[in-house]
């Protein structure tokens, strides 16, 4: 090949890698990273995406020289030569890629050790999943309709879930755990940035789907503390008398309008002129598929609550509404 022919080609895959560059670089693909594991992630990624560009270059540099170089007069239609190949070639353009694939197989081998190794004395907590709300519990027992993380502290999360296939995911920290019914999974989570963040279930798993949200608060390790005490002494989410507290922790309000919780949802019925008293409330809670709204169909809401809350939850919720009623 001619001299002017290879400064040719490394023009045009310069100009197509720098292309190809400026979009990775420009556009955020990812979001800001705020764990040691979304760290290690945004590594893959990026080892991989500088791969792809280089390929990306040398492919279209040989696209756009042959092109050029090659192309047939307009008035021309006879057949182009042979080719019968040439082996040097195509054991480079099979060894090369070979080389590329089992280093990114490797690089993210690594990653998913590390991002599983929680270490000798992670702080464990359960997180349980239901159509269409979370619940975590910390060590203490506590707990909480929102997830509160000490910044630095390596976090195992045991997920479970009381109905359907469920899906725990903080974009911002990387990693993401099925929660599915009669097993139990884990995630681990090393915060490194102070923040409100927020849990995305990422499995469909229901009309209100959309609505399955829980905030993520990452404090430092005195504030963290600080909440405990506050969530032990009843300063926090929902007690037995907090009838408002259990309907947002229950996630009540990603289904159904009720104008005293200020939620306008429609997935379910609304829940402002509910007809009968509390038994009736009660019994649509624990056994909703016994009496339904007209136009919605049943299956929906979920038959969990009486499992999710504690008898005083359930009195206390069952209170609100009705004291809510007409608005």
């Amino acid at each position: 090949m001619r001299r002017g022919s290879i400064v040719r080609i490394t023009i045009y895959g310069v100009i197509a890698g720098t292309l190809a560059s400026v979009v990775a670089v420009l556009v955020p693909w990812l979001p800001t990273s705020a764990s040691e594991e979304m760290d290690r992630i945004e590594f893959t990624f990026w080892f991989t995406t500088v791969i792809c560009i280089g390929i990306f270059a040398i492919v279209a540099a040989a696209i756009a020289y042959s092109v050029l170089k090659f192309r047939a007069a307009d008035d021309d239609e006879r057949d182009g030569p042979p080719i019968h190949g040439h082996t040097g070639l195509e054991i480079v353009w099979t060894a090369i890629p070979a080389v590329l694939v089992t280093a990114i197989s490797i690089v993210s081998a690594v990653v998913l050790a590390k991002n599983d190794d929680v270490g000798g004395n992670p702080l464990r907590i359960a997180v349980t999943a239901q159509q269409f709300a979370w619940k975590f519990e910390y060590p203490d027992e506590t707990t909480s309709g929102s997830l509160v993380l000490p910044l630095d502290q390596p976090v195992k999360l045991t997920l479970r879930s009381l109905d359907v296939i469920h899906s725990f995911w903080v974009p911002e920290f990387g990693q993401k755990s099925d929660a599915v019914p009669g097993i139990e999974t884990t995630l681990t989570i090393t915060p490194t940035r102070i923040g409100s963040y927020s849990v995305v279930c990422t499995e469909l798993c229901g009309l209100g789907h959309a609505t399955m949200r829980a905030q993520v608060q990452v404090m430092s390790r005195a504030d963290y503390e600080a909440f405990l005490e506050r969530e032990a002494s009843g300063g926090g989410e929902p007690s037995g008398d907090d009838g408002e507290a259990v309907f947002a922790s229950a996630g009540c309000g990603g289904c159904h309008a009720f104008e005293p919780a200020g939620t306008d949802a429609a997935v379910g019925p609304s829940l402002d002129e509910l007809e009968g008293g509390e038994e009736f409330i009660r019994e649509s809670i624990v056994d909703p598929n016994a009496v339904l709204a007209q136009g919605y169909q049943g299956g929906v809401m979920p038959n969990t609550y009486d499992k999710s809350l504690t008898d005083e939850q359930l009195d206390a919720l069952v209170q609100y509404l009705s004291d809510g009623q007409g608005g």
